[in-house]
Order: structure tokens, then C-alpha cells, then sequence
């Protein structure tokens, strides 16, 4: 069996701790707050995250930048060097174009290095969706599965992955073209906090409207209870907030008080996300039914 390395990009969202016990590797991101370009190389610290959200909130544009085929030769170049084959975990394709460029270097590495692999997968998945696929990926390599039965294991699961959100501010969806500018205005003026999911073929919907936190809150926590598959006693559930830790504790230590064996971690959205949603989001990503 090839040896074999496993990376995601940094769109998704994992618990730092765990990242670096199991030695995940990460392709690097661009993004920007206002006029400054910068580089998320891995999970963000603290400091970083919280510039980040407040620069949103003083009115500094944020975007990013998809990942061409060239900085997968970059960033992988040096895993082939050493002999590995790759295992890696894309943002879904209904997100990016992120995919599409994976599978244009697989084609120029396969050349460079033909006698290893890069198997990129289409998580269909965001945020802690991916976390919760490269969990699962790690778990098998530890179990001794190969990387041709990893990449088709993970296939399988990206199509059960759950994702369900709220956001505070409609103008960063109505950026991105998720809702019209007449229902962004009124929702704000109404204190209207959208309920988005990641369905089946990798894009973002809304699929309910509350009004203020509270009602949102329960909203999530009513699509998890209901989609969750909780036979699934070694998986974990991923809650994630954009700088707004309290409402993301809260749904965590309720899902706890539910599922008191499952794991449940914590995590700030990245800015690759976030720069789409804006502050205050929350979001939970498990596997469903």
C-alpha cells in the first residue's frame, strides 16, 4: 500500500488541537480585508480572526481568491518530492472553482510524478462539514485503509454531510447574490436572520427565516435534532460561529446535554467563509441520516 498524505484547504473549518495531533497539511488561501492581501495558511489564530470580523464590521470588503493549478504544484510539491501520494478535500464545486483547479494539477502532477497519486475530492461541503469528512478520512487512514478505498469512502460521504446556518447580515449574501437587495434591506430592518443550507449538490439555500437570534438558534437546533444520524457513535459534530462565541456555545452545550457521548468541537469560521457571510454566523456540520 502507497503511503499517503492528507490535506484540505483552508475554506474548512477543524479543531487546531486535532489538526496538528494527526499532522493534517493545508493548501493555502488568499483573501483580503479592505485593501491588504493576505494568506490563510492553516487555522487562524484568535487575534487573526477577530481583526478579521471587526474590519467587516467598520465597513472594510472582504473577498477572496479561488486557488489556480499552479499553487497545488506549489504546495504539494514537496509531498511528491518525498515519495507521498495525496488525499485531498476540496471546498464543494457549488461554492468555487476550487475543485476544477485540483483536477487540472492532477493531470500536470501525474506527469511530474508518476509514480504517486493525488486523489482530490468534491467534499460538497464548507466550514465544519469539511471538518467533519476529514475526520473521517484521518480515522480510516489510521485504520489502515488504502488511499484508493479512503478517496472512495469519503466520496460516498460527502453526499450525507448536513450543514445548517444563520447569518446577521443579509448585504454580505446579497454580495454574493444568494438574496435580492429589497429582501436584505427589509430583513434587516426587521431583525430577519436567514437559515441557510449546503444541499445535495454542494450549493447554499435558504430554506427558513426567523426573527433575532434566539428564534434562529432554536432553528438550527430543530434541522439537527431532525437530519443527525446518531447511530453514529465515533462521529463528531462540528459548531462553528463568526465571532460570536456566545450564541456558538450555546448550541454546543446543548447538543452536548443531547448527545453527551458524541464530540462535539468548536471553531471560528475561516475568513475564506466568512468573508461571504460576515460576522456573527453560526453554523452547525454533521453527518446525517
Amino acid at each position: 500500500m502507497s503511503k499517503y498524505l492528507i490535506y484540505m484547504d483552508v475554506s474548512g473549518d477543524i479543531d487546531e488541537a486535532y489538526a496538528k495531533e494527526k499532522d493534517l497539511r493545508f493548501v493555502p488561501m488568499e483573501y483580503s480585508l479592505g485593501e491588504e492581501m493576505r494568506v490563510s495558511e492553516g487555522v487562524q489564530p484568535d487575534d487573526i480572526m477577530k481583526k478579521f470580523y471587526d474590519g467587516q464590521r467598520n465597513g472594510d470588503l472582504t473577498k477572496t481568491s479561488q486557488i489556480s493549478p499552479y499553487m497545488y504544484e506549489k504546495y504539494l510539491d514537496e509531498a511528491f518530492k518525498e515519495g507521498y501520494s495525496v488525499l485531498y478535500l476540496s471546498l464543494s464545486s457549488g461554492l468555487s472553482s476550487t475543485y476544477q483547479s485540483a483536477l487540472m494539477a492532477k493531470t500536470e502532477l501525474k506527469e511530474k510524478y508518476p509514480e504517486q497519486d493525488f486523489y482530490p475530492v468534491d467534499s460538497l461541503a464548507a466550514t465544519g462539514g469539511m471538518g467533519v469528512l476529514i475526520e473521517r478520512a484521518i480515522r480510516n487512514k489510521e485504520a489502515g485503509m488504502s488511499i484508493e478505498d479512503n478517496y472512495g469512502d469519503l466520496v460516498a460521504a460527502t453526499h450525507k454531510i448536513k450543514h445548517y446556518f444563520m447569518v446577521q447580515d443579509l448585504m454580505y449574501l446579497k454580495r454574493g447574490g444568494r438574496v435580492s437587495a429589497t429582501t436584505a434591506v427589509v430583513g434587516t430592518m426587521l431583525n430577519v436572520k436567514p437559515i441557510l443550507e449546503i444541499n445535495e449538490e454542494g450549493k447554499l439555500i435558504t430554506i427558513a427565516k426567523k426573527r433575532g437570534n434566539k428564534a434562529a438558534i432554536s432553528g438550527l437546533l430543530d434541522y439537527f435534532k431532525e437530519h443527525f444520524n446518531d447511530s453514529l457513535k465515533n462521529d463528531v459534530i462540528y459548531v462553528i460561529d463568526a465571532d460570536i462565541k456566545e450564541l456558538g456555545d450555546s448550541l454546543a452545550d446543548t447538543i452536548r446535554q443531547l448527545y453527551p457521548d458524541i464530540i462535539v468541537r468548536r471553531s471560528t469560521l475561516s475568513p475564506i467563509i466568512g468573508a461571504h457571510t460576515g460576522p456573527g454566523m453560526v453554523a452547525v456540520c454533521f453527518m446525517g441520516k
